[in-house]
């Protein structure tokens, strides 16, 4: 296992703890994200304690599923991408999940618009990224495939490094 760089914040509810992945439109990077962690948490036995959840800032994809390429790229990865659908996130996410974690930092302004936040909370996702602390997971919708292959990438490597940290907050 990685191990972690940065401290994932203490669960609000002692043995369970709650992410949730932001981006603009919750249909590229964010259900990336989602289903890469979540992933790795089934993977290290977490996925009784730990809960993933994805959404955007925006709403006018709600409902919808995943970008078609980064579907695709995940299935040829060998992750199931047929579940998601997506969402808006909800204000309420600031009090409730242990970690909200945003893919840039538009968004991440956008977060923090909603409403009062723990800093420790509400954070880049990258904040996490073992190569890059405090990058931003570049939005591949406009480009092509090897735009969805950069975010896998790092979505993969950050992934690992979110589940060490927040093993480390559950013991």
């Amino acid at each position: 296992m990685v191990e972690p760089m940065l401290a994932a914040p203490p669960p609000r509810t002692p043995g369970q703890y709650r992410i949730a992945l932001v981006c603009l439109g919750n249909i590229c990077r964010s259900p990336m994200a989602d289903v890469v962690l979540t992933a790795r948490v089934t993977d290290a036995g977490l996925d009784d304690r730990v809960a993933v959840v994805s959404a955007g800032t925006g709403d006018w994809h709600a409902g919808d599923p995943m970008d078609g390429r980064a579907a695709a790229l995940l299935g040829a990865e060998g992750y199931d991408a047929s579940r998601h659908r997506a969402q808006q996130v909800l204000a309420s996410w600031l009090d409730e999940q242990d970690l909200v974690l945003a893919m840039d930092r538009d968004n991440l302004r956008d977060l923090r618009s909603l409403g009062e936040s723990d800093p420790a909370r509400v954070r880049l996702f990258r904040d996490f990224d073992p190569e890059e602390p405090g990058g931003e997971v570049p939005d591949p919708y406009y480009g092509g495939d090897a735009g969805f292959r950069t975010v896998l990438t790092m979505v993969e490597r950050t992934s690992e490094a979110i589940v060490a940290a927040v093993t480390d907050a559950l013991d």
